[in-house]
């Protein structure tokens, strides 16, 4: 009875043992996992923003060289149509009861599969209507533009000249948690003045990506991006730097001026 009882309590803490050494090994292993993960949602994200740019030269190649328009609206009838460039969105209003229709946008001319639309490391609402996913924007202050401008055209691939430095798509984010999938530049500019520059950080950047942000270019390459700005109108710096201060995503845009943006 004396050994067993010895051999029970030697049990015990060889058992103490191997739970502390579990916890242990726990705590060191779990922030690798953690950042392995991560690393495998920036890898996903990137590829997803290569397909869009491949896909926006493929549109630009049948439509006389323009990339998609960001945004438009028409009416046929009791139905209101919202055609963007990733979802168009719908709903016939003779019967209130009647579902939003979607399908895929102007960039994918009504065909794809809609998932590539969702940053795998976004867990924020939409800001649309029905978007059924949501986590990117598209240069809208230079290339997408909407249909409210004379002429209602967007940017033609041609007249981009440095194409391995314009940002064509991006991680979308706004300081609420909700996405935003209109990009614009840090300040408004003769073709860009439906946003005031007191609301430009409603079209900023995520930095979800272990501190970086992903962004693909009109020459069809992707890698993440690092440099952060918040150099706008104050009001709009304000609430970007309040945001900051406090959050573990990162919101600003991927240059001090509107350089990386801009077709010049």
């Amino acid at each position: 009875m004396h050994r067993d009882r010895h051999r029970d309590a030697f049990s015990l803490v060889e058992t103490l043992v191997v739970v502390s050494t579990t916890a242990l090994l726990v705590g060191l292993f779990l922030p690798s996992l953690q950042t392995a993960r991560q690393q495998a949602q920036r890898t996903v994200c990137l590829s997803q923003l290569r397909q869009m740019a491949i896909a926006a030269q493929s549109y630009s190649n049948i439509y006389d060289g323009h990339y998609p328009i960001a945004y438009y609206n028409r009416r046929e009838g009791t139905v209101p149509y919202f055609y963007a460039w990733d979802f168009t969105t719908w709903k016939d209003w003779s019967d209130a009861t009647n579902p939003n229709r979607v399908q895929p946008g102007l960039l994918w001319m009504g065909q794809t599969i809609e998932k590539i639309q969702q940053c795998p490391a976004f867990r924020g609402p939409d800001n649309s209507l029905a978007d059924p996913h949501t986590g990117y924007n598209y240069n809208t202050s230079y290339i997408g533009l909407n249909d409210l401008l004379s002429p209602p055209n967007s940017a033609k691939t041609d007249e981009v000249r440095r194409p391995s430095q314009t940002v064509l798509f991006g991680d979308g984010q706004c300081t609420d948690g909700g996405a935003n999938k209109y990009m614009r530049a840090p300040f408004s500019h003769p073709g860009d003045t439906l946003l005031p520059d007191s609301a430009r950080h409603a079209g900023a950047q995520g930095y979800r990506h272990l501190g970086r942000t992903n962004v693909a270019f009109c020459d069809g390459h992707a890698q993440p991006w690092r440099p952060i700005h918040t150099e706008t109108d104050p009001a709009a710096r304000q609430i970007l730097d309040s945001h900051n201060a406090t959050s573990d995503v990162q919101i600003g845009f991927l240059s001090a001026s509107n350089d990386i943006y801009d077709l010049k």
